[in-house]
């Protein structure tokens, strides 16, 4: 692609526009594959349009939400894109969300529109019920007189511009404490999220560029770094449910079709490398192997690059930083286990004490971030909102992290997991990532649990290996054990339990607080 005529197109307006300038170069090669049916970036482009045109005709008008109520397929695409060429502002929801959940984003966003599936209208009509405006409702493969199928949805190709600062996405955080907040990501965070990718020089041409969506596109790693960048790069999608994940699954689509980049949570490749054919698969078309949502163990992400003969890197980021802030890849020195990298070029960042100031080298504080990704605010939210802006403008992303001498950032975990013991700050992650190199372990958490003497003490919740029996192959005792000849005593874990398996956001994201009711639920 002539990224100088993007730039270009990209200066400032409407996001979408991107896309049409891709168009112009890559416009017969296939943007979208979802269980053999393909698409063009040609037909893509046109049908985004028509789309955008049927929402006009419906009375759809610049700036209203349209919300995305959609597992991972061409119509969660074709709808995105569509709604920005309407001028519209996205919110895209979990398919996973029932009545409570619904109700809540459509009530706090005043949807206009609700794009869903047949197979999830339900959910959404009792919601609806209990919301006072009637949403236009627009479903994939319905049957119902009472919806507007998508497939009918289309009118005149549209395309209405916007302001740098008008938003386009409307994603909400996951809520794992306190009421999900809307995250205003702008046309213009969209943009410079964009090309800190696009800028980089790929070790392939666009067109080959074969991404894998298998992480949930209502995730914004799924949809603006799987996706979105891809699309806008020239190359093709290959959309998978995330309801629908198996790790043989995805190695064997990997092999078959020839997949060039994949980005997944830590539970997936976990699940790969566990798999029993593992090492059976193909794997060699990778690219790119990345891991978002939660901090990699490195030693899943050693036993993966061995077998599969890939370097995996990893990134971090933030819904409320549309995606990336720092990553391995395309970092000075190259990949760093255990790190996620330097910062992207247009990222400040900077590890901050309780008081403001900066730390030295290799110390640990928050880590504060500032770049034209970073979101607008909170959506009616202007005390949250400034509460997590700095005067200076840093976004204030409440993990706790560090850094080298060369500039690699490390994440060490989340301010709010940290556990005080007696003093003592211990961090969970760095627990967490011994009980994955033990050999009985699949994987495991690390919770603070009230202690009289010493305030909290660490309690880790354990997930065996296939084929390993709590309390028969391993004990409590013995993951105690392991602990005490591996860190320092005031850091092991006073309690151990077993548990088939961990408590997760579709994300990946460990919901640590449920682990806490479970604790808590126990101990009454």
């Amino acid at each position: 692609m002539d990224l100088a005529s993007v730039r270009e197109v990209a200066k400032s307006g409407n996001v979408a526009r991107l896309h049409d300038e891709t168009v112009g170069h890559h416009g017969e090669t296939q943007a979208i594959e979802y269980h053999g049916q393909t698409m063009t970036h040609e037909e893509l482009q046109a049908e985004s349009s028509r789309v955008a045109g049927g929402l006009a005709d419906l009375g759809i008008e610049p700036g209203d939400v349209v919300l995305q109520y959609l597992p991972n397929c061409p119509p969660s695409l074709i709808g995105a894109l569509g709604a920005f060429k309407a001028g519209a502002i996205v919110s895209p929801v979990n398919p996973q969300y029932r009545k409570r959940e619904l109700t809540y984003q459509l009530e706090d966003t005043d949807a206009a529109a609700v794009f869903t599936h047949v197979a999830l209208e339900p959910y959404l009509e009792a919601a609806l019920a209990e919301i006072a405006w009637e949403p236009i409702v627009v479903s994939v493969d319905t049957d119902s007189d009472d919806v507007h199928a998508f497939s009918d949805v289309r009118g005149d190709e549209t395309f209405v511009e916007r302001d740098d600062e008008d938003v386009a996405l409307l994603p909400y955080t996951s809520g794992t404490t306190g009421k999900p907040k809307g995250v205003e990501l702008t046309h213009r965070n969209f943009r410079a999220q964009t090309f800190a990718i696009l800028s980089r020089e790929g070790a392939i041409d666009d067109e080959d560029v074969r991404s894998l969506v298998w992480l949930p596109l209502y995730h914004i790693t799924g949809f603006t770094h799987t996706a979105w960048q891809p699309l806008i790069r020239g190359g093709s999608v290959y959309l998978r449910s995330a309801a629908n994940w198996d790790g043989d699954d995805c190695m064997a689509l990997i092999e078959e079709e020839d997949i060039t980049h994949y980005v997944g949570v830590t539970a997936m490749y976990v699940d790969m490398i566990n798999s029993e054919r593992f090492g059976e698969y193909d794997l060699t078309s990778l690219e790119s192997a990345g891991e978002g949502g939660a901090k990699m163990s490195v030693a899943v992400q050693e036993e993966f690059e061995e077998t599969a003969g890939v370097e995996m890197s990893e990134g971090y980021g933030l819904t409320e930083t549309n995606g990336a802030t720092h990553s391995q890849s395309g970092s000075t020195f190259g990949l760093k286990h255990g790190t996620i990298g330097q910062p992207l070029r247009m990222t400040e960042a900077k590890i901050v004490d309780e008081t403001g100031e900066t730390v030295a080298i290799g110390e640990e504080g928050e880590l504060l971030v500032r770049g034209p990704q970073v979101m607008k605010g909170y959506h009616d939210m202007p005390g949250a909102t400034d509460a997590v802006f700095t005067d200076d403008g840093f976004f204030r992303t409440g993990d706790i992290a560090r850094r080298d001498a060369d500039n690699y950032y490390e994440i060490v975990d989340r301010k709010k997991h940290m556990i005080n013991s007696a003093g003592y700050n211990i961090y969970p992650s760095e627990l967490e990532e011994l009980l994955a190199e033990h050999d009985a372990v699949a994987e495991g958490a690390v919770i603070g649990i009230p202690d009289d003497r010493r305030n909290e003490v660490p309690k880790a919740y354990v997930v065996t290996a296939p084929g390993v029996e709590p309390g028969v192959d391993v004990t409590a005792d013995e993951i105690q054990e392991y602990f005490l000849e591996n860190v320092a005593s005031y850091k092991h874990p006073r309690e151990v339990e077993f548990i088939d398996e961990l408590p997760r956001t579709t994300s990946g994201k460990i919901q640590k607080f449920k682990l806490e009711e479970r604790d808590e639920s126990e101990a009454a």
